[in-house]
């Protein structure tokens, strides 16, 4: 576990100290990166190596030069690492999260393109692959979001609006005798065993109790090796908010906060990533460390490959 005050700094006081110039983030980068020496991107060469005039690392094997920010989401970005860092700072310690306007306005960046596209990065390092499995007593149900599809991002204004609905499919983990663990959420195209089979798969251990309504989508549970109880909603005396109270509260906090920081207005082929950051602040949500969240996410912003901001539009 890192230790606050010496892997991390605990206050925005001494986040001050720490990354004052642009030469100080950027050797922290190092650190994060290639915390036992450089590894060379090409050849994988492991060792310590001079860093040039330039400040660049040239492979003594491949003789490839290569920079910290190469390969990770700061790739080719025309922003200070300095102000990236403090974007970081702000964007964790915030409890519901910031909007692309607001992040623009605290940093002082010329454009709101720029902060849009820093938060999208930064969305991208959310999340990693090998994170664990949901164990236990786990609810699973699916629901669907009101999105409002904006015409013009760049200005942070629109002319034209269109609403739309998401449906996406919700994990939670119910703890005894009461209160949430973590959870999973994820868009699908349709609530049929084809999309919730596989989801269920990628994101719950298989020696996990898994309750859901009385879809029949859910009947293959049980051949995956799943200990599976269903309850059906229909003509029963007990409301499903009742019986599942976990999907339903998860739900429920989601659309707020769809709606709270970033007023519903998504690109519905963003969401994917704007799940992502909620899931990241729900399980995270009793962290008392603003440092240690702010460490993490770093700490995976440097193993993330990097995205364009064409890519992310959608424009390339």
């Amino acid at each position: 576990m890192p230790v606050a005050g010496k892997d991390y700094p605990i206050t925005w006081s001494q986040f001050l100290d720490w990354f004052h110039s642009e030469e100080s983030c950027r050797t922290y980068l190092v650190g994060l990166r290639w915390p036992t020496g450089f590894i060379c991107p090409k050849c994988g060469f492991l060792g310590n190596v001079t860093q040039s005039s330039r400040g660049r690392w040239v492979c003594p094997a491949c003789k490839r030069q290569s920079t910290v920010t190469a390969g990770t989401i700061f790739d080719k970005t025309r922003t200070d690492i300095r102000v990236w860092f403090a974007a970081i700072w702000y964007i964790t310690s915030q409890k519901n999260g910031v909007s692309a306007l607001g992040l623009q306005r605290v940093l002082g960046l010329g454009s709101y393109e720029t902060a849009w596209t820093m938060l999208h990065r930064l969305r991208r390092a959310m999340v990693l692959p090998s994170r664990e499995l949901l164990t236990g007593e786990v609810e699973v149900d699916e629901t669907y979001l009101a999105l409002t599809e904006r015409g013009n991002h760049k200005s942070g204004k629109s002319s034209k609006c269109n609403t739309t609905k998401a449906l996406v499919v919700i994990a939670v983990e119910i703890l005894q005798p009461k209160g949430f663990g973590r959870i999973r959420v994820q868009r699908i195209e349709k609530a049929d065993s084809a999309h919730l089979i596989p989801f269920i798969w990628e994101s719950i251990d298989a020696s996990a109790n898994i309750h859901t309504d009385g879809s029949t989508a859910y009947n293959k549970l049980k051949e995956k090796g799943y200990d599976h109880r269903r309850t059906v909603h229909l003509g029963s005396d007990i409301q499903a908010h009742d019986s599942m109270p976990g999907v339903h509260r998860v739900a429920a906090l989601l659309q707020r906060w769809l709606l709270g920081t970033h007023h519903g207005a998504i690109q519905p082929k963003q969401l994917d990533y704007y799940l992502d950051e909620f899931v990241f602040r729900f399980n995270r949500r009793t962290s008392k460390s603003r440092g240690l969240l702010f460490y993490r996410l770093l700490q995976q912003a440097v193993v993330t490959r990097p995205v364009t901001y064409k890519k992310i539009t959608g424009k390339s």
